[in-house]
């Protein structure tokens, strides 16, 4: 009795600030799901797929795509039993009550958005100086542009929920433009017997001879265009009717995704060879170059450059109401969750994510290396993500939920835990990348404890034992 009431005492804070905005159907829940997964993974990160696998470039996407939706169906259970921001974490913390595996689990999270916004913005700019000719590849140009970009993004995410979904229901179109192009341009190709079909049944080999190893290791690059949907639970409390729509709206979304990425990896790989494809930051610039030659260039330059940004814009939504949700039970200091009086958006979040964005645009930069540190700390928390489902089928809840089968947990447990693993082939720059970003985490936790401490909250413990039940809720 005495925990409770010293718990809903803590939460006196949190529970004054203003409530988020309810503004998400299922329609525009569908649009943040597949603006999410589209974007930077197949614009940016096709051609390198392609170096490491051969013409096959398309099974290392559907091997991806078959693992997210495994542990698609992890988080639908998860998100329908807690509708809440926090995500990954609550479910975390729910299950094992641990203070320290809460805050990693959360911290890796909101990096992945982080570093996926930053591979996008390094996309953005190379795309920017290719669609107008402006000469500046690599070097500060690219990080000027990149930064300039990042702070635009802020900007909208600052503005409102309700701005940035409507903004990426443009964004969405425009980038599914642009692939509904390629495909176009593939299949026309294919129709009247241009390009080699026959190279989408090649394999690439190992120096030892295997075919199997190659599509490994392209796979755990080819994830990073798959992750995306984990985005959506973190905006639970902005949908309408999280319970109902998710299911559907989920499954639909990677649905539509994975058929897309199937069929524009095809229309590469017969149009361009592989080893030309995994050359330079625009792979699918020259699909359209080998297909449609009289096709404006510069267009399909600009619909790439604002596919990529609808990545980071999402992205950093995600991550900004994760910091938010994480501030409110005291994983993070109450500062992180304070909610703008008029906007209603949680703008410290937004600021101390952007500082962490601008941080990797300067000093890491590369594209391979920041979609790959994505996809790496995202298959961590997946492993974690699809135990949690296990342990936490003994919590009762006193509504309705979606339930997924048991097997698939635990299949998506293993896969998983297999394709973050070293032997995978992963460079190993990735693994250092993310030990940074953890040991940041890490003294992260120490300073919150500390803050916790100093200002009388439960010893420097999360009240996240309330965190399905409290909390504003319009």
């Amino acid at each position: 009795m005495d925990k409770v009431s010293s718990s809903d005492k803590s939460q006196t804070g949190a529970a004054a600030e203003p409530a988020l905005n309810r503004v998400m159907g299922p329609w525009l829940l569908l649009l943040f799901i597949v603006g999410d997964i589209l974007g930077t993974g197949i614009y940016a990160l096709t051609g390198q797929v392609a170096k490491q696998v051969g013409g096959v470039v398309w099974l290392p996407f559907l091997v991806a795509f078959i693992v997210a939706v495994i542990t698609a169906f992890s988080y639908l259970e998860l998100v329908t039993k807690y509708p809440r921001a926090a995500g990954a974490a609550l479910y975390t913390h729910k299950a094992f009550g641990i203070h320290f595996v809460t805050f990693i689990v959360a911290f890796a999270v909101m990096c992945s958005g982080i570093t996926s916004a930053s591979t996008a913005s390094r996309a953005f700019a190379a795309n920017l100086s290719n669609a107008f000719d402006l000469g500046l590849a690599g070097g500060s140009g690219i990080t000027l542009v990149g930064l300039a970009f990042m702070a635009v993004v802020a900007a909208v995410n600052f503005r409102g929920v309700g701005e940035s979904v409507k903004a990426n229901v443009v964004l969405t179109c425009v980038e599914l433009t642009g692939l509904l192009i390629i495909i176009f341009i593939g299949l026309s190709a294919i129709l009247a017997g241009e390009g080699d079909v026959s190279r989408v049944i090649e394999f690439k080999t190992s120096a030892e001879g295997s075919v199997v190893w190659p599509v490994i290791a392209a796979t755990t690059l080819a994830f990073f265009a798959m992750v995306g949907f984990e985005d959506s639970v973190n905006m639970a409390e902005e949908c309408k009717d999280p319970i109902r729509h998710f299911p559907k709206v989920l499954l639909s979304g990677l649905a539509i995704t994975g058929v897309i990425y199937m069929l524009v990896s095809i229309s590469a790989i017969t149009l361009v060879p592989p080893e030309q494809l995994g050359e330079g930051e625009t792979p699918l610039l020259k699909v359209v170059q080998a297909g449609a030659p009289n096709f404006p260039l510069g267009i399909f330059g600009f619909i790439t450059m604002f596919a990529v940004a609808n990545s980071a814009l999402i992205n950093m939504l995600m991550a900004s109401r994760l910091v938010y949700g994480m501030s409110r039970e005291r994983v993070l200091p109450l500062l992180l969750g304070k909610v703008h009086a008029t906007r209603r958006t949680p703008y410290v979040a937004i600021g101390f994510t952007t500082l962490l964005a601008f941080g990797l645009i300067m000093f890491v930069g590369e594209v391979p290396a920041l979609g790959g540190t994505t996809a790496l700390l995202l298959l961590c928390v997946f492993t974690m993500v699809n135990i949690v489902v296990l342990v936490l089928r003994r919590d009762g809840v006193d509504h309705k939920h979606f339930t997924t089968p048991t097997f698939l947990p635990i299949l998506g447990a293993l896969s998983c835990a297999f394709l973050a693993g070293p032997w995978t082939g992963r460079n190993p720059v990735q693994y250092q990348i993310a030990g940074v970003l953890i040991g940041i985490g890490i003294v992260l936790w120490f300073v919150t404890v500390l803050v916790n401490r100093a200002t009388g909250q439960t010893r420097g413990e999360p009240a996240m034992e309330n965190i399905g039940t409290g909390g504003p809720v319009n």
